[in-house]
């Protein structure tokens, strides 16, 4: 072999061996981009779904506040038409009870007309 050909061999093999290097860099390089690129949708794509769910735990608390609101309004409701009833109550017992009496009084009037009568 002479020194010719062991130096175009070397040469070569150098090459191939740079290309190969250059070959891996580039790989290095491309799968670099890659993640970066990966990283970068996972991120929006993350800040996306936290967007979303602020959204949603706003209008969740929102939603609650309505019927918050809704239930005071509908207990001070209540409390009103509580007293209404009782007030109407009280004014039926007391009816009731000048009923009694009247009644009572009638009775025991009409009961001491038919004694005397029948005495």
């Amino acid at each position: 072999v002479n020194d010719e050909e062991l130096k175009k061999r070397i040469a070569e093999e150098l090459a191939l061996e740079r290309a190969r290097r250059d070959s891996e860099a580039q790989k290095r390089r491309l799968f670099g981009k890659l993640l970066e690129q990966e990283r970068i949708s996972s991120n929006e794509h993350l800040t996306r779904a936290i967007l979303r769910e602020r959204a949603a735990t706003e209008e969740e608390r929102q939603k609650a506040q309505r019927f918050a609101k809704q239930l005071e309004e509908k207990d001070r409701e209540l409390k009103k038409h509580d007293a209404y009833y009782k007030e109407q109550l009280a004014r039926l017992e007391e009816r009731s009870a000048q009923f009694y009496k009247v009644t009572t009084e009638q009775y025991q009037k009409a009961a001491d007309e038919v004694s005397a009568r029948f005495k």
